[in-house]
């Protein structure tokens, strides 16, 4: 029985690895799948594990933009790479929003908006949006081909699209960042790049937000679930990273629009027949 529970755990993980790089909504496909999976855990337990595999996908982060994400050098001594801190300071400017209402109306976010009616219009909204802005910058040239260009007004207006993910689930935060980002002439490699960064910030602050709530007293078959999700993320996310930067220099992102349109009328059908 322990075992089958693990099990699901890492299939949640590889769900997450996927769908939180993807601009598809990891939230639509985590409520899809835990229908079919159901945790054998408590709810507060839940809960929390549903956000805080999400680490594994941070790490996944880490460790492939390391030197990009290090503020420091330590060859020919100790320095500080100001190209790089600058980066810093304009993510956190464009992590303020999402942090701000998160850290005060997270629960009542969650009360409100966390439902399959929610996630699936959202699913089927950016979606369309995805299309029409690609549709409309097709044959432009972006106006800004390499994140040190970013300036705080950019980092700025990605963050208020990623406080939309913050509020609606199912508008995904890397599809809302990359949405927002392609709105106002940033490259696709760029806006994809800026959006992984912004989710070290952003993660980690969710996951430690979610995990001091739970507290951290947990049995061993918690913790081993735990576990098991967070490191199955890790390693499909480091797939998913690679997959998606090689696809989208060839391709636009109009296939995760229409993804999403067929995900979102799928989750309104099957809590529809399911009722």
């Amino acid at each position: 029985m322990n075992f089958i529970e693990i099990f699901k755990a890492i299939i949640l993980g590889i769900v997450e690895g996927i769908t939180e790089w993807l601009p598809i909504s990891s939230t639509g496909h985590m409520i899809l799948a835990d229908e079919f999976l159901k945790l054998n855990v408590s709810g507060a337990f839940k809960e929390m594990f549903l956000v805080v595999i999400q680490f594994g996908a941070i790490l996944a982060v880490v460790v492939l933009y390391f030197n990009k994400l290090l503020p420091f050098s330590f060859k020919n001594g100790f320095k500080v790479k100001k190209d790089t801190m600058s980066m810093w300071f304009k993510i956190i400017a464009a992590c303020i929003p999402a942090a701000v209402v998160g850290v005060l109306w997270d629960d009542k976010l969650n009360e409100l908006f966390y439902n399959y009616q929610t996630v699936s219009i959202m699913l089927i909204l950016f979606g369309i949006l995805f299309i029409i802005i690609e549709n409309y910058n097709k044959g432009k040239r972006p106006q800004i081909k390499t994140i040190s260009e970013i300036t705080y007004q950019t980092a700025l207006i990605i963050g208020v699209f990623q406080l939309i993910a913050a509020v609606f689930p199912g508008t995904s935060r890397s599809g809302a960042t990359i949405l927002g980002a392609l709105l106002i002439g940033v490259s696709r490699t760029v806006a994809a790049e800026f959006t992984f960064f912004l989710a070290v910030p952003v993660m980690l602050g969710a996951s430690l937000l979610k995990l001091v709530k739970f507290g951290f007293h947990f049995t061993g078959l918690e913790a081993m679930i735990l576990a098991a999700g967070m490191i199955s993320a890790f390693i499909v996310s480091i797939l998913a990273i690679k997959f998606l930067m090689s696809y989208i220099k060839k391709h636009d992102f109009k296939v995760f629009g229409w993804y999403r349109i067929v995900l979102g009328v799928i989750v309104i059908l099957y809590f529809a027949v399911r009722a």
